[in-house]
């Protein structure tokens, strides 16, 4: 039996015990109830009686036992007595003297003589109420005493209701109870079948056990997972978050959290609003993730949304690094290719005896060192950053870009994070070169970089002879898929270079900005910007 059917079931046998106990002492208790409430509206009619003034007058004009049965029979109290006992509809009035004979009485008959039930109380000044029978049968009685002008007791007036009119008032009110209690469990029945319904809808028709279950498969399989998983409800608050998803994202807030207050970057923001199938890249921090998003719905409900999240730091970092292996690849196959024909011009100079021009032209290029011509490297004797400037160098020079090293340029001492180091440069280079890089019939351009080690804090600025930064608002170009650029057929797309690159300068306490959008101070014309990179450096000499 499933767990809707029993809680339907035991909340209509609590509803049915609980109406049967409650119902059932008001029945109980509604025959005493009814017989006192009538036997109080007899009294009041007797004591009505008994305060009329012309009633205690002609009463106290009939004492004694010897009465004239007929003279009573047309005597006013008579007639008083049978009009009251129609207006009230009880089952009689009775009038009787201090001795106990009756003076008025429904049949006639019985008038002048003395009543069947004992009147010791009443006629001793007291009311009295009770059930008895007498010569009209079984009644609630309510007897009071009639006085004189002198407060003596001259008698008293005794009224009835039938017991079988309460017997009928009372089913009455137990018909009325029951059929109460009928509704009552009706509408209960209907409430719980509403709440059963309402159960299986909140829990997707799923058992207890299955719900046990599936609680625990949820929790092996999102802390199993190298992903990070993050989901909200329909109203956009945190209903689950797994430990990775915590890391990657840097989410400290407890589930409930509005989505808003998470801290998360606006493009992570804009997945939990609308779905996204495709991989969407973001900087958290000092991280690179791929998001997607997806929203969960079942039987037709909006159950809020589910993202995805994957680290794409590392693979960034083995791209950056494999990049620099790429581009000093490549520098040093330009360089083979030109001490190739270097040689070539050596060897024909030899073959044709020119020895003397031979000897001039080793020497000139002996002295270039295999440099790629950049002036001022030397002043870089950091190693990491004096082959990589190298390295970008001669690419450069392919692409038609000369880069040149500023007169200030000085960097004395080991990179502490050289990856971080080489990939905020290299961002910042790439785009210059890019920027800088001519077209065919056009002049070469130009990218100049200026490197400065101050203490342990690592300067660069990089200004190229583009056409300048293309946005209404310069530091656009630090925001999550901003660029320019195509990037078709890239995994989470482009635009998150100088994003990455400003969150490892900002890391440490420093930062990257623009300080020239283009057209503005700049000698070459194009953007300039300045990253400070504290504690890159271990040891360094201030110039």
């Amino acid at each position: 039996m499933s767990l809707g059917m029993q809680i339907l079931l035991l909340q209509i046998a609590v509803l049915a015990v609980s109406l049967g106990v409650g119902f059932g002492w008001h029945i109980s208790t509604v025959d005493d109830s009814l017989r006192d409430e009538y036997a109080q509206r007899a009294l009041a009619v007797s004591r009505a009686v008994a305060d009329d003034p012309d009633v205690r007058i002609l009463l106290s004009q009939l004492q004694g036992t010897r009465l004239d049965a007929a003279a009573l029979r047309s005597g006013t109290l008579q007639r008083e007595a049978v009009a009251v006992a129609q207006r009230t509809g009880v089952l009689f009035v009775v009038i009787a003297n201090r001795d106990g004979i009756r003076v008025a009485h429904p049949e006639p008959d019985r008038l002048g003589q003395h009543v069947s039930t004992d009147a010791g109380d009443v006629l001793s000044g007291d009311d009295v109420v009770d059930t008895d029978r007498g010569t009209l049968g079984e009644s609630v009685r309510g007897k009071a005493a009639v006085r004189d002008a002198d407060g003596r007791v001259i008698g008293f007036v005794s009224t009835g209701i039938s017991t079988e009119r309460v017997r009928a008032a009372t089913w009455r009110d137990i018909r009325i109870v029951v059929g109460l209690a009928g509704v009552a469990l009706a509408i209960g029945i209907v409430g719980s079948g509403l709440l059963a319904r309402r159960w299986r809808r909140l829990t997707l028709g799923l058992q207890p056990d299955e719900l046990v279950d599936l609680v625990g498969q949820q929790r092996a399989v999102l802390h199993a997972l190298a992903d990070g998983v993050l989901a909200t409800d329909e109203t956009g608050r945190l209903r689950m978050i797994n430990d990775h998803g915590r890391r990657l994202l840097g989410v400290e807030a407890p589930l409930g959290t509005d989505v808003d207050d998470l801290g998360l970057p606006d493009r992570l923001r804009a997945l939990l609003r609308n779905e996204q199938h495709s991989p969407v890249s973001a900087t958290v921090g000092d991280r690179i993730v791929l998001a997607t998003s997806r929203r969960i719905e079942a039987d037709h409900r909006d159950l809020g949304m589910l993202l995805s999240v994957i680290d794409r730091t590392d693979v960034e970092e083995l791209t950056r690094e494999l990049g620099s292996v790429r581009t000093m690849s490549e520098a040093l196959r330009a360089q083979r290719h030109e001490t190739a024909n270097r040689f070539h011009v050596l060897a024909g100079l030899l073959r044709q005896g020119d020895v003397d021009e031979a000897s001039d032209y080793l020497a000139e290029i002996a002295g270039t060192r295999g440099r790629a011509g950049v002036a001022g490297l030397d002043n870089v004797q950091e190693p990491h950053l004096h082959a990589f400037l190298d390295a970008k160098a001669t690419l450069a020079r392919e692409r038609r870009v000369q880069l040149t090293l500023g007169p200030q340029t000085w960097v004395d001492g080991d990179l502490v994070d050289p990856v971080a180091a080489t990939t905020v440069i290299g961002n910042l280079i790439d785009n210059a070169v890019d920027a800088a890089a001519p077209a065919l019939d056009a002049e070469d351009g130009r990218v100049d970089v200026e490197l400065l080690g101050d203490g342990s804090t690592l300067w660069v600025t990089v200004a190229d002879s583009g056409a300048g930064i293309a946005f209404d608002r310069p530091d656009d170009v630090f925001v999550d898929g901003m660029t320019s650029k195509d990037g078709t057929g890239i995994p989470g797309g482009r635009g998150m270079g100088l994003a990455l690159a400003r969150q490892l300068c900002r890391r440490d306490g420093g930062d990257l900005t623009v300080a020239d959008s283009g057209g503005g101070s700049s000698d070459l014309g194009g953007a300039v910007f300045v990253a400070e990179m504290r504690h890159a450096v271990s040891e360094g000499v201030e110039q």
